[in-house]
């Protein structure tokens, strides 16, 4: 019997995706930190750095709008080609007497077995 535990794939998910969240505040920091070692006041440099994640999440935003707006606008027109689709319950071709009244109607090409001249090989 193996006594090893095995983690599950939401539980590796859950830790990269925690390594991935500690990578980035890291390097928040490290950025605040060299605006500071570069003249900057501690405020501003958490200023440019907040003004920063408010510039990426107004683009994010703004991508997501369009991206919404574009999948409106396709429901929508197969909504409109859905509904100027003609009626399944009408017989689109012609009617079979109509057929028999046109020049060179061959009743054996249509297994017309109702015709005279039908012929059963």
């Amino acid at each position: 019997m193996n006594t090893t535990t095995r983690s599950s794939t939401a539980e590796r998910l859950g830790r990269w995706l925690g390594r991935g969240w500690r990578g980035y505040v890291r390097r928040e920091r490290r950025v605040a930190a060299w605006l500071v070692s570069a003249g900057a006041p501690n405020g501003v440099a958490t200023a440019l750095v907040w003004i920063v994640k408010l510039a990426v999440l107004g683009v994010l935003l703004y991508v997501a709008f369009w991206l919404t707006l574009l999948l409106v606008f396709a429901t929508v027109a197969a909504w409109a080609s859905a509904a100027n689709t003609p009626d399944e319950d009408v017989w689109p071709f012609t009617d079979i007497d109509e057929l028999r009244n046109t020049p060179g109607y061959d009743p054996n090409l249509y297994n017309d077995n109702t015709h005279v001249d039908y012929k059963d090989d």
